[in-house]
């Protein structure tokens, strides 16, 4: 609270000397009475501006009822000034249109507000005024109403949060080898014609580049048997087991020389996933109907009447389907070792195209030169129509605060996703479109647009809202937020995992906050050493106005 000794006084003393009747010191002592208020005592910037709300309460018999007085609200500080609008009071006698001040007293407002410009953490607010009566014009001593910027909310990071989309290299690629024999029906005799089949050879062939290759480990082999669902239930369960013992005898012949004496032994039975799968993979015009008719019967023994009534009606079951479900397959499984990071690495000098999407984008993931990660994603994006590729240039631009050239980029992703909902907002954000932002944030939904909506948030001055919004982002802009806020504790645990001069710098203020000033000039020159720019904000900020 401040009081204005003489904002008003001397000119109501000149002005009302041959009307009042009160004496000279009397109108003195009145003056004295007046009170001001400036909310924030303390300015502080909002959003970019400095606003601020001044109270003027006058006491009874101060206003003379044919005085006019004009207020002008001046932003000082180093290097320049900045001038409000002026606001025009009138006695209750005067006919116009302007604020009346009663003789009987009362309480007035000015909302004002400044432009943030380098300086201003250095700065106070002041009252200007001048009083008119009749042909006078009376000069009001200027008064101070507030002393210092809070500039604090500055240091939040309005770059946006946002993420590149990650690759999906894998080091070791799971992979499997299979083949398989048919059966009669009826049968467990695994035929001589069925060990020579394209589907046998291919499995050998595969097994022979497995036991050459170094980079691949097997882990296990499997053989499964399965009957067709055209007999009973334990009848087949009966001829799948026989199955799977000659189909282990048969592995033995062509597995190449392989480890045998892990082979897992698998017996299905009734194969009625693999019936499923054949009638929807078939050419048969009612499998649809066939196969919601089927899936209504839980009992297998019911089902497997109904498969049989429907194999005489639909030939293609009897004559292609239920052939296909007598088998056994040979399942090996085994791990692949992909090209290291240092592979890639050469590779993509000296044999690009031998690279896929996905290690394309790893390598460009990698690289710590901004300029090949362009040139990588680029390749990606032409030659195989990569929308995560496409999408990461746009990130690109939006690390090198150009964005135009993001908003090109994000327009040519297909289907756009929260992430990219989120990073159009960034655009915005980044622009100084922060309503525009917000509609983005709101449509995306992501976490990061959440945070983002904190940061936005923390512009208008909702420090309890973005505090909320930014909680687990584990960012600067979370502990500004809850140091704006009055969050201390919470701000230095959010600060406890981050690095920087920025982070510093905030642990400074948290310190002279607490009064702590020796841990404070500690924190504080860590930051200036890291960040010289930090040097010349430290000298003006009044977070520090008692550690210098």
């Amino acid at each position: 609270m401040k009081r204005i000794l003489n904002l008003i006084a001397l000119a109501a003393l000149v002005l009302a000397a041959a009307s009042c009747s009160k004496s000279r010191a009397e109108q003195m002592a009145m003056a004295d009475k007046v009170v001001t208020k400036c909310n924030p005592e303390l300015l502080a910037v909002t959003g970019g501006k400095i606003p601020a709300t001044v109270t003027v309460t006058y006491p009874k018999d101060y206003f003379h009822p044919e005085a006019i007085m004009v207020v002008t609200p001046v932003l000082v500080y180093e290097g320049g000034q900045q001038t409000g609008e002026s606001v025009i009071y009138q006695g209750e006698s005067i006919k116009d249109n302007n604020r009346v001040v009663y003789k009987a007293g009362g309480t007035e407002t000015i909302k004002t507000e400044f432009q943030y410009l380098p300086g201003v953490e250095k700065c106070h607010l002041e009252l200007r005024s001048v009083a008119f009566y009749g042909e006078k014009r009376i000069e009001i001593p200027t008064r101070k109403v507030a002393d210092g910027c809070n500039c604090t909310a500055l240091l939040a990071d309005l770059n946006g949060i946002y993420q590149y989309k990650k690759d999906d290299y894998q080091y070791v690629l799971h992979q499997t080898a299979e083949g398989q024999i048919l059966y009669d029906v009826n049968s467990a005799e695994v035929k001589k014609n069925q060990l020579r089949s394209q589907s046998i050879e291919e499995l050998q062939y595969a097994l022979a580049e497995i036991m050459d290759d170094d980079r691949i480990t097997v882990t296990g082999n499997q053989v499964i048997a399965y009957a067709s669902p055209e007999g009973g239930k334990d009848l087949n369960a009966k001829l799948s087991d026989k199955r799977a013992s000659s189909a282990q005898k048969a592995w033995n012949s062509i597995s190449q020389g392989m480890e045998t004496s892990d082979v897992q032994i698998q017996s299905i039975g009734q194969d009625w996933e693999g019936f499923q799968e054949a009638v929807s993979n078939s050419n048969i015009e009612d499998k649809e109907l066939i196969l919601r008719v089927l899936s209504m019967y839980s009992d297998p023994a019911v089902r497997e009447s109904e498969i049989r009534n429907m194999s005489e009606i639909y030939s293609e079951i009897k004559g292609k389907v239920f052939p296909a479900l007598r088998r056994a397959r040979f399942v090996t499984n085994y791990d692949f070792q992909n090209w290291s990071d240092e592979e890639l690495e050469e590779l993509s000098h000296k044999a690009i195209n031998a690279l896929d999407e996905e290690g394309i984008l790893h390598v460009a993931a990698n690289s710590q030169d901004k300029d090949r990660k362009r040139d990588l994603y680029t390749l990606a994006a032409e030659k195989f129509g990569s929308q995560r590729a496409i999408y990461n240039l746009g990130m690109l631009y939006l690390d090198a605060g150009i964005p135009s050239l993001a908003e090109a980029w994000l327009g040519k992703v297909e289907n756009p996703d929260a992430d990219v909902v989120n990073a159009k907002g960034v655009v915005a954000m980044q622009r100084g479109k922060y309503d525009e932002a917000l509609d983005f944030f709101k449509k995306s939904g992501s976490a990061d647009a959440k945070a983002n909506i904190g940061t936005l948030n923390i512009l208008k001055g909702n420090y309890e809202q973005a505090a909320a919004d930014l909680a687990g982002s584990d960012t600067v802009n979370e502990a500004v937020a809850d140091l704006l806020a009055g969050k201390l504790d919470k701000a230095s645990k959010v600060l406890a995992g981050l690095d920087g001069a920025k982070a510093d710098y905030l642990r400074a203020i948290i310190a002279a906050r607490n009064g702590e000033v020796s841990a404070a000039k500690a924190a504080l020159k860590a930051a200036t050493s890291a960040d010289d720019s930090l040097k010349e904000r430290a000298a003006r900020d009044v977070e520090f106005a008692n550690c210098r």
